[in-house]
C-alpha cells in the first residue's frame, strides 16, 4: 500500500537534487550584463553558464518604454561534475585551471629584449605537443651587431628549463642612450583611463621594460591598485608603437545587487518535462506536471540586498557605488517564512505554485480527467477528478475522489477513495485504500482497504478485501461472484446468482491480511516440506553408497555436501514458517471481532459463507437471514440490519 510516508521519501529524494541545482533568475538590460551578474551569484566563469530566456527585454524609445530581459541561468552540468570531482579529490577549481586545461597543445615562445644595457632572455616553454624552441633562432637573434658579450651555457640552459615567464641577463650590448624608447603616458579627465604611446627605439636604444613603464605611470600619480601588470607584460612581450596602449584602469565601482527570491521549484508550468529513463527513453505516462512539496520544505529563499563596493579612480580618489534595493515578499496560502525571515516554507503537503506573484501550496489537484493528457498522476494532497481513468493509469494520492468510471486503472490512497459511477476494473483493476473506498460498483476488480468498502449497486467477480466492514446498499445492493473478506461484516440485499454458475465465497471473523499471510505461509511449508523429504531421500542414498565403497567419487561428494547444506537452510525455513504459522493462527484464535454476513433478501444455493473459519454453504436458497458464530459452529437466525452506521464523504452522493 502506498503511504504518506513513502510519498514523503520520493519527495525528499526530488529535494536532494534540487539543492543540487546551480540556477538563478537574473533581471538585466542586456544578456551580457545578466551573465555578468549570474557568474557572481553562482561563483564561477559567465563561460560556463547557460541560459534560457525567459522574457525578452526591449531598449524602448528614448529611453521609454524600456523593458530589461528575464533570463534563467544555470551553470553547465558539466563544469558542476568537474568541480565536484577535483573537491572529491581534495583539489580546488579556478578559472586559470579551466583556462590551462583548455590549452591542450602550444608551441615554445621565447623574447629578447635590451634593457639598460643588458641583453635580456625570456623562454615560455612549449605545452603538450606543441614544438619545442630551437636554440639557433635564439642564438640569431641575440648575436646583433652591438653584442659585446653573451653566456651561451646559460642561454642553452634557460632554453631547456625556461626562465618562468621572467626576463632574466644573458649578455651585455653596447647600449647607446640616445637610441633609448621613448613613452609618454596619457591618463583621461575623468581619471577612469593611463595608456602610454611608446616611439620605436633605434638600434643599440634600450626597449620599454615592466619596470620603467610602471615607474613612469607612477610618477604621474597613478596608484599601484590600477596598474594592470599584466597588460604590461603583453606590452614589453610584443611592442605596440606610436598606438595608444591601456595599462592602468580605474577600480570601478560595484552597485550591489538587489534583492531577489531563488525558487526551489519550476515557476514556468509550461517548462515541466516529461520524465526520461536513464538509457535515453521517454515514459509518456509520467508527464511530472504536478511540483509535489509536504509540510516544512524550503520552496524558496529571499536573497538579501548587497551594500554597493566602492572604487577608486587612476589617482585614488573615491568612486561611490549604490547599494542594492530591498523588496518585500508577499506569501499565498499554506506557507509561511521559517524563522530566519528569508526561507519561504510549505505549511502542508500539496503541490506549490505561484499564483498572482505569491508562493502558494495547494492541498487539493482538480483534473478533468487521468489520460494520455495528464499521464500517471501522483500527489500529495487530495486529488478530485472530474471525468474518468482511463484504461492503464495510474493515481496515487492522499485522497482520491473520481466523479466518471474508473476503467481498468490503478488508484492508491493513504486516506479515501470515491468513485462516484464506479469501477470496471477488467479483471487488472487495482485499488487500495488506506482508509476506506465509496462507489457505485465495483466489476472484475482487486480490492484492499483499511477500513471499509461501501457500494450502492453491486460488487461482481471481485477480490475485496476491508479490515472493518463490506456494506453493499440500495436498491440492488447485491453481491455476484468472486472472494470477499471482512472482519466484520458483510452486509448485501442479495449474495450469489440463480443456478449458482458464478462462485461467491465471502469469509467474516477473521484477519483478512492474517489469512492472506497463513494461506501463503501454508503453501511455501508444503513446497519446502516436500523438497525437504525428496531431499532426505537423495542423501540416504548417497550416504549408504559412501558406508558400503567407504567413499564417494568427487562429484558425489560434492554433491552431497551441497544437498546437506540446503537441507541444513529448509530446516531452519521451516521452523521459522511454523512459529509464525502458529502465532497467526493464535492471533486469529483471540480475535474479538465475532463477524456475520447479512442478506435483507437472498442468498442463493452455491454461496460458500466462512464465519471465523467454519464453512456454511449453501444449499438452497434463503431469504432474509445472518450468518454468525456461535460455539464452534456456524449459525444462521434472522436478518439483521448493518451496524455499521454509514456517513457519506464530502463530495459524494449515491444514486
Amino acid at each position: 500500500m502506498v503511504t504518506l510516508d513513502k510519498i514523503r521519501i520520493d519527495m525528499k529524494e526530488f529535494l536532494a537534487v534540487d539543492k543540487n541545482l546551480h540556477m538563478v533568475d537574473v533581471n538585466a538590460d542586456t544578456i551580457d550584463e545578466a551573465l555578468a551578474d549570474a557568474a557572481v551569484q553562482l561563483n564561477t566563469k559567465a563561460s560556463n553558464l547557460q541560459y534560457e530566456v525567459i522574457e525578452k527585454g526591449n531598449d524602448g524609445f528614448l529611453g521609454l518604454g524600456k523593458k530589461p530581459w528575464k533570463i534563467k541561468i544555470y551553470q553547465d552540468p558539466t563544469t558542476i561534475s568537474k568541480e565536484r570531482k577535483l573537491a572529491s579529490d581534495g583539489l580546488f577549481i579556478s578559472d586559470d585551471i579551466v583556462d590551462e586545461e583548455l590549452i591542450k597543445d602550444q608551441d615554445g615562445l621565447f623574447y629578447v629584449r635590451h634593457f639598460g644595457s643588458d641583453i635580456m632572455l625570456k623562454i615560455v616553454l612549449p605545452v603538450g605537443n606543441g614544438l619545442p624552441i630551437d636554440l639557433k633562432d635564439v642564438m640569431d637573434e641575440i648575436k646583433r651587431p652591438d653584442t659585446l658579450e653573451y653566456d651561451e651555457s646559460l642561454i642553452k640552459k634557460y632554453v631547456k628549463q625556461g626562465t618562468s615567464n621572467d626576463y632574466l641577463c644573458v649578455g651585455k650590448y653596447k647600449h647607446v642612450a640616445a637610441g633609448d624608447v621613448s613613452i609618454v603616458v596619457d591618463i583621461t579627465k575623468d581619471e577612469l583611463k593611463a595608456s602610454i604611446l611608446v616611439a620605436q627605439p633605434t638600434m643599440s636604444g634600450s626597449e620599454a621594460s615592466n619596470t620603467q613603464i610602471r615607474r613612469l605611470l607612477m610618477q604621474q600619480g597613478v596608484i599601484e591598485q590600477c596598474i594592470d601588470d599584466k597588460k604590461i607584460n603583453e606590452f614589453v612581450d610584443n611592442p605596440v608603437y606610436n598606438v595608444p596602449y591601456e595599462v592602468a584602469s580605474a577600480i570601478l565601482p560595484i552597485d550591489g545587487k538587489d534583492a531577489y527570491l531563488s525558487y526551489n521549484f519550476e515557476t514556468d508550468n509550461n517548462k515541466l518535462r516529461v520524465k526520461v529513463s536513464d538509457s535515453g527513453k521517454i515514459n509518456y505516462k509520467e508527464l511530472n506536471q504536478i511540483q509535489n512539496v509536504i509540510a516544512n520544505q524550503p520552496l524558496a529563499t529571499k536573497n538579501l540586498p548587497e551594500r554597493g563596493k566602492g572604487g577608486k579612480t587612476l589617482m585614488g580618489r573615491y568612486l561611490e557605488a549604490k547599494n542594492g534595493k530591498d523588496i518585500s515578499i508577499q506569501l499565498g496560502a499554506n506557507v509561511r517564512f521559517d524563522r530566519d525571515g528569508i526561507t519561504v516554507l510549505a505549511n502542508i503537503d500539496g503541490e506549490v505554485m505561484l499564483i498572482g506573484g505569491k508562493i502558494t501550496v495547494e492541498p487539493v489537484k482538480y483534473l478533468d480527467g487521468v489520460n494520455v493528457k495528464t499521464g500517471d498522476v501522483k500527489f500529495v494532497g487530495t486529488i478530485i477528478i472530474k471525468g474518468s481513468v482511463e484504461d492503464g493509469y495510474k493515481v496515487e494520492a492522499t485522497n482520491i475522489e473520481v466523479s466518471g468510471i474508473v476503467d481498468r486503472a490503478r488508484l492508491e490512497a493513504t486516506g479515501n477513495i470515491i468513485v462516484q459511477q464506479g469501477v470496471f476494473g477488467k479483471g487488472e483493476g487495482y485499488i487500495k485504500a488506506g482508509k476506506s473506498l465509496w462507489a457505485k460498483f465495483i466489476n472484475d476488480t482487486t480490492v484492499e482497504v483499511e477500513e471499509n468498502v461501501i457500494v450502492s449497486d453491486s460488487i461482481v467477480n471481485s477480490n475485496v478485501t476491508a479490515m472493518k466492514n463490506i456494506v453493499v446498499r440500495g436498491k440492488k445492493a447485491q453481491i455476484i461472484g468472486g472472494h470477499l473478506l471482512a472482519t466484520e461484516e458483510i452486509c448485501a440485499r442479495k449474495i450469489g446468482s440463480p443456478g449458482g454458475g458464478t462462485e461467491t465465497i465471502l469469509e467474516v471473523g477473521t484477519d483478512p491480511r492474517a489469512k492472506k499471510r497463513l494461506l501463503e505461509l501454508q503453501k511455501k511449508q508444503a513446497d519446502s516440506t516436500k523438497e525437504f523429504e525428496n531431499i532426505e531421500l537423495d542423501m540416504q542414498t548417497l550416504l549408504q553408497q559412501k558406508k558400503l565403497r567407504r567413499k564417494l567419487p568427487q562429484g558425489k561428494e560434492e554433491k552431497l555436501k551441497a544437498l546437506t547444506e540446503r537441507n541444513n537452510v529448509i530446516s531452519q525455513e521451516l521452523e521459522e514458517m511454523t512459529e509464525e504459522i502458529n502465532k497467526i493462527n493464535s492471533h486469529l484464535r483471540e480475535l474479538k471481532a465475532v463477524g456475520k454476513v447479512k442478506v435483507e433478501g437472498t442468498v442463493y444455493s452455491g454461496v460458500k459463507v466462512y464465519v471465523r473459519d467454519v464453512l456454511d454453504e449453501v444449499k438452497m436458497d434463503t431469504n432474509s437471514v445472518t450468518f454468525y458464530y456461535e460455539k464452534n459452529f456456524s449459525k444462521r437466525g434472522a436478518y439483521e440490519p448493518p451496524t455499521l452506521q454509514i456517513e457519506e464523504p464530502d463530495g459524494y452522493s449515491a444514486d
